[in-house]
């Protein structure tokens, strides 16, 4: 056996049972092995378009997401994909094969660990045919462990190598035996944190990815009862506390009016899993003059990174919460803080962003991007996913399109990309083929990613209820012409030509239909109702007459 087929053996062994990729002669053989020993390979039909497929299938399986590729240009086709995974701390193998160390005027040649490392990603190598399944191992490990994006670098000439080591590759090596307990929080800061809490009378809770992944929805809830908190995620966990009467759904640029000042209103707020940076924070406006802030995080170091605080506390979301809740019950401590009946029902009229519609129509005789997504609200199934791409038009699926629970939005937008969204809702349609999968795009991104409209074709039945695309076309990149059309400057740079994108969406294999006015989406309703055997395509041309709410708020940043 030789090395290649060796380590796509021991990661099949090791748990890699997705694979996503764009073969070359570089990553050929470690791929087919993989295949051969059960593995199932996605092909994409750009690297960059794999390792986000990846990225959104590690995110809603809780798994390892491996992307393969070939040496050189493979790895810097993926980049992208790869920096947002690094940026979300996503754990990710990239496979990649790798100039060999004598082949020193091969064109393909870069220093591909420096290229990891400058990105965030773990540089990892394959060193020798003795060493590849412990290399391997490694790898696996320090992805699954640390949740960090990992780049195993598969040399060729090892690759083709007659493997020699032990055949010793359990999961055991790549996932731990055991598995370590998370640390409790130190006992001082849980009673420091109690403190605060119950000296609070209106407390609120920002939960973000952290939370999520601990799953700390349940002890969250328990605690902000306990104490009186109103709940509130980043963008990324949104859903967490779906149902719960004192939800004020996402804090910062995304944030309804009515949550923006609640939030500003707090005595306290603690951020569970939650960097507290200026997305979510917006720039800090939503912490109120007076108001303590502490932040509970397992990474030590994002304590205090982006906002000061009165407070940090080392420990898993969930964890904490716990420790918290008994603490306040051991003291007799319970209040209720931020929490009446009278809010309670201003939340059920004021929460979502769908309770405020539009008043007046565009005069362009296009579609106001919010009567669009309130009615694809109404129209869909409750069970979806819902990934989104980057650009002016995001606000609008993000927060008028409901999501089930934490795992009903999939958002690669650490790195900011645009061209990602269409990539995450076939990797998140496969993760999770019972739910219809909503991507929704601008048509920048949708044109720079529309070469995966044939994967979902070729696909088919694999992505389960469904796959409905929903382009929103204001025919430029909005986000620009908003920000700079004010001050006078030349858009020619940022306006584009009309292009057909239902019949570029029917091109490829898919339902498509154009839509302008409410009346145009009757064609996807009778889509929802059929077999939904292929994606449909919805060229929805959307008004640029007015930015999007939040994007004032977004470029502040910049």
């Amino acid at each position: 056996m030789i090395v290649a087929e060796a380590v796509g053996a021991a990661l099949a062994r090791l748990g890699a049972d997705t694979v996503f990729g764009v073969v070359g002669s570089g990553n050929f053989h470690v791929t087919n092995a993989l295949v051969a020993h059960g593995a199932r390979f996605v092909a994409a039909r750009h690297e960059g378009g794999a390792a986000t497929m990846a990225d959104a299938h590690a995110r809603l399986t809780g798994g390892l997401g491996v992307v393969s590729v070939h040496q050189g240009p493979g790895l810097t086709n993926a980049l992208t994909g790869v920096t947002e995974a690094a940026k979300s701390r996503t754990p990710l193998l990239v496979l990649a094969g790798e100039v060999a160390a004598s082949a020193v005027r091969s064109n393909f040649r870069i220093d591909q660990a420096a290229l990891a490392a400058a990105v965030g990603a773990v540089p990892e190598r394959v060193h020798s045919p003795q060493s590849a399944l412990a290399d391997v191992a490694r790898a696996c490990r320090t992805a699954l462990t640390q949740r960090r994006t990992v780049l195993l670098g598969l040399p060729l000439d090892v690759q083709a190598a007659e493997y020699t080591g032990p055949d010793t590759t359990d999961r055991s090596l790549a996932y731990g035996a055991p598995v370590p307990l998370l640390p409790p929080p130190p006992p001082h800061a849980v009673g420091r944190l109690a403190d605060l809490l119950a000296g609070a009378g209106r407390p609120v809770f920002l939960a973000g990815r952290g939370a999520r992944l601990a799953r700390a929805g349940e002890p969250l809830r328990a605690l902000a009862e306990r104490c009186g908190a109103l709940l509130a995620t980043s963008a990324v966990a949104r859903g967490l506390f779906r149902g719960d009467p004192f939800d004020l759904d996402v804090s910062g640029g995304f944030a309804t009016p009515a949550a923006a000042g609640l939030i500003r209103g707090a005595d306290l707020i603690v951020g569970w899993g939650c960097s507290l940076n200026m997305w979510t924070l917006r720039h800090g406006a939503l912490v109120g003059e007076g108001a303590a802030v502490a932040q509970v995080d397992l990474d030590a170091a994002a304590l205090g990174a982006h906002h000061p605080l009165d407070l940090g506390v080392a420990g898993d979301a969930a964890e904490t919460a716990r420790a918290v809740l008994a603490e306040l019950t051991a003291r007799g401590h319970a209040a209720a803080g931020y929490r009446s009946p009278e809010l309670a029902a201003r939340l059920a009229r004021e929460s979502r962003w769908r309770d405020h519609p539009p008043e007046d129509d565009p005069a362009d005789g296009r579609i106001d991007p919010r009567v669009l997504s309130i009615a694809l609200d109404e129209m869909l199934p409750r069970e979806r996913t819902v990934a989104v791409d980057s650009g002016n038009f995001m606000g609008y699926p993000v927060m008028y399109l409901d999501v089930p629970d934490a795992d009903g939005l999939v958002f690669t937008q650490a790195f900011q990309s645009v061209g990602l969204g269409l990539a995450t809702a076939v990797g998140a349609a496969l993760a999770r083929p019972d739910r219809l999968t909503v991507a929704a795009l601008g048509d920048g991104g949708a044109l720079m990613s529309a070469v995966e409209l044939e994967t979902a074709v070729r696909l088919g039945p694999l992505l389960g209820a469904g796959l409905l695309v929903v382009v929103y076309d204001d025919e430029a990149y909005g986000a620009e012409v908003h920000h700079f059309g004010p001050g006078g400057h030349a858009l020619d740079t940022v306006t584009f030509p009309p292009v057909d994108i239902a019949a570029v969406g029917r091109g490829y294999g898919c339902a498509a239909a154009t839509v302008r006015r409410p009346e145009d989406l009757s064609a996807v309703a009778d889509w929802l109702a059929g077999p939904r055997d292929r994606p449909l395509v919805v060229d929805a041309k959307v008004t640029r007459e007015r930015p999007a709410w939040w994007l004032e708020e977004a470029f502040r940043g910049h």
